[in-house]
């Protein structure tokens, strides 16, 4: 018999899945599973409890909670020798890994469905310096936001947590000075912000790298250059239709290594949590982790990227 281990956060997502936990093992047992599960206590617990599971050599690692469970999950399966398939059941805020993956929101039940009827699908990871990311990587003050916003504020009020949060960061944001190459070009100047994107959403933006394939090897490398606050807001409501893209403030491109440089502080922010400061290297791993998927999004998803 195969053997699962589940590694939920019990804080995330308004505390739901935890109270669907007996079925959810239960459903495991009935796709085949022998199943196992670890709550997490605190900062790193999952990429510890994702690394036991490495070393026992588990069959599948389910990682349920929001997009930072998940980053720790993937922080202690990657570059192993042997590494599990993941499985995902999205129960925080935002669930930008799982929207990519055209995964059931707001339906755990309906994701444990898919781990036990679904198949296998590569794709790419980012590493940064000596961290992981699987969704995205980024800089700049508004990138900051999904890790300064307070978790009882992220429980009771959702996505609209970041939103109010992004309106009372606005007037303080500031350009920093940066060089960025990437592939053989160089970018110098100030910016507002930089994303390294794997999937097409990016903060519940789900048209903001449009043309992002999950398993190609490129990253989808976005940069809004020096803006006022008016800029911002309009450059924001284009994103909502992915038109922001064809803006002059905009640059957008696709590269497999991306290095950035400051001379001034700047954060590091890896799936929606704090990665440090910059400077850093950020290299593409290509195909680099197995992800349980419906059958029909991993056909869509191969066919993109052919």
């Amino acid at each position: 018999m195969k053997r699962a281990r589940v590694i939920y956060n019990p804080t995330s997502g308004r505390e739901l899945f935890k109270k669907h936990l007996p079925e959810v093992l239960v459903r495991l047992e009935k796709a085949g599973y022998e199943t196992s599960c670890h709550a997490t206590t605190g900062h790193g617990d999952a990429t510890e409890a994702a690394k036991l599971a490495v070393e026992r050599r588990y069959d599948l690692v389910v990682a349920a909670g929001g997009d930072g469970t998940i980053n720790e999950v993937v922080n202690g399966l990657a570059e192993q020798a042997y590494r599990p398939q993941l499985g995902v059941i999205p129960v925080g805020t935002t669930n930008d890994f799982a929207r990519a993956l055209d995964l059931p929101r707001d339906d755990i039940l309906g994701c444990v469905d898919v781990i036990a009827t679904g198949v296998p699908m590569p794709v790419d990871i980012g590493k940064a310096n000596d961290q992981y990311f699987m969704n995205i990587a980024g800089g700049g003050k508004m990138t900051e936001l999904s890790y300064e916003v307070p978790i009882k504020m992220k429980t009771m009020l959702g996505q609209l947590a970041y939103y109010l949060k992004g309106i009372e960061m606005l007037p303080s944001i500031r350009p920093t000075n940066v060089t960025i190459e990437y592939d053989g070009k160089i970018f110098e100047g100030e910016i507002m912000l930089f994303l390294v994107s794997l999937s097409n959403s990016v903060g519940g933006f789900e048209k903001l790298a449009p043309d992002s394939c999950m398993n190609d090897g490129m990253f989808d490398m976005i940069i809004l250059k020096k803006a006022n606050i008016a800029d911002f807001i309009r450059i924001a409501s284009l994103a909502l239709r992915g038109e922001h893209v064809k803006d002059p403030l905009v640059i957008y491109t696709k590269a497999n290594r991306v290095k950035v440089n400051t001379q001034e502080k700047m954060q590091l922010n890896l799936d929606g949590e704090y990665g440090g400061l910059l400077p850093g290297e950020f290299v593409n791993l290509y195909r680099h982790i197995d992800v349980i998927v419906a059958e029909k999004r991993k056909e869509i998803e191969m066919a993109k990227c052919q």
